[in-house]
């Protein structure tokens, strides 16, 4: 398990090398996951590098000082890619994950071949969800609004059928410290990428599940409309985490994407 200590915080990460000189893809998790949300795509990539870690506040990285900025979060992303000495990356990010991916973008395009906005948007919810959101987990913990959460990341058909796993992922859920969660909720609170969105002018995928209850596909939709040339693709039968209800959709498109990709980074971003 290697762990790295930058910006004042020790992340968990899992680096993969591959031979070749294909595109290191690094995947960002969303609000109340780890790393290994990504378990079942990443086997489909061992031709890249591929990066995971758990950010600040999330699996067995610091809290580090509270209540985050997103750019707590993007700071700490371009400093790990950065002391791995990545580059050319393929940015895939889930929920906040895309988020912080977009503010990667902002700050460093330099670092970012192309980008995977996976059930995110340029802007998430508003200021009054997100502060109820807060009080509710600091008054009654993270296991008060699991269920909630739980609907909204997975269909009825995998809570009916997959009763251990929803059970795993509900743990990992209220498991996480309060205090990074509801740091994480601030920083998203406070985050509106609207105007980045509209600037990226690398290759870009939009996919939601079709089942998403937290971002919902007409979001993420508009979301691609922002970015010039998007690609926009609805996953049939998923909720907000298709990498884990829908992994084999997932890696086809991502492969799909990849693929097609130009041989070199298309360039700088427009002005």
């Amino acid at each position: 398990m290697p762990f790295v200590s930058l910006n004042g915080v020790t992340l968990h990460y899992r680096h993969l090398a591959a031979p070749g000189s294909a595109r290191p893809i690094v995947f960002i998790n969303s609000l109340g996951t780890d790393f290994r949300v990504w378990s079942a795509i990443t086997r489909g990539f061992a031709a890249h590098p591929t990066l995971v870690y758990d950010k600040r506040g999330h699996g067995l990285s610091d809290l580090g000082e509270t209540p985050y900025a997103m750019d707590d979060h993007v700071d700490d992303l371009i400093a790990l890619v950065d002391h791995l000495g990545l580059k050319n990356l393929i940015l895939c990010g889930l929920s906040v994950g895309g988020l912080i991916a977009q503010g990667v973008y902002a700050r460093r395009p330099d670092l970012v071949d192309a980008i995977v906005l996976c059930d995110t948007a340029h802007k998430i919810g508003t200021a009054e969800s997100w502060n109820d959101r807060i009080a509710t987990i600091e008054a009654n913990g993270l296991a008060s609004i699991a269920d909630v959460v739980m609907e909204r990341w997975f269909t009825p058909a995998f809570h009916a059928n997959r009763p251990a796993d929803l059970a795993g992922y509900r743990n990992m859920l209220a498991r996480h410290s309060v205090e990074g969660y509801a740091a994480t909720c601030a920083a998203i609170r406070d985050t509106d990428y609207t105007e980045v969105a509209k600037r990226i002018a690398v290759p870009v995928l939009c996919v939601v599940g079709d089942q998403d209850g937290a971002t919902l596909p007409a979001l993420v939709r508009s979301t691609a409309e922002l970015i010039p040339g998007a690609r926009f693709e609805i996953i049939a039968d998923a909720g907000h985490i298709p990498c884990v209800e829908q992994p084999a959709v997932l890696t086809r498109l991502l492969q799909d994407f990849i693929a097609a990709l130009p041989a070199s980074s298309p360039g700088a971003p427009q002005p």
